[in-house]
């Protein structure tokens, strides 16, 4: 698991290999990502949006953006958690992904982005 504190947010990562839906004969890595977001600030805060860069090794990138996370835009008030499920398709056995989201404090109206961590993408049987 990843993990990272910026701005009194907590952002985890886990990543999991989907065989079951992968095509490995064809360039179709599927992973699954769990993201757990926590507020330690004081303030009651929003995620707006999220920017990703999705990495496939030596083959370029690309970039997903869009209003909050799997149709929503959560509101955490302080030590609250959101969890979510999401999932990306790499077309090489090894990539990545970093991004940002960016959240507006509720009581003050700033809006701010707060770094994901970097996790990389690995098929499993490379690692062996």
């Amino acid at each position: 698991m990843t993990r990272k504190t910026i701005n009194n947010i907590k952002i985890s990562v886990k990543t999991n290999f989907r065989e079951d839906v992968s095509d490995l004969n064809h360039g179709s890595y599927l992973y699954n990502y769990r993201i757990v977001i926590q507020n330690l600030g004081m303030n009651e805060i929003q995620l707006l949006r999220r920017y990703w860069k999705i990495e496939h090794l030596n083959h370029g990138s690309s970039i997903v953006s869009g209003d909050g996370v799997v149709g929503q835009q959560p509101i955490l008030k302080q030590f609250e958690v959101h969890e979510y499920i999401s999932g990306c398709q790499i077309i090489v056995p090894i990539g990545r992904m970093s991004g940002f989201y960016t959240f507006q404090d509720l009581v003050t109206s700033e809006i701010f982005p707060v770094e994901i961590p970097p996790f990389q993408l690995i098929y499993p049987a490379i690692m062996n």
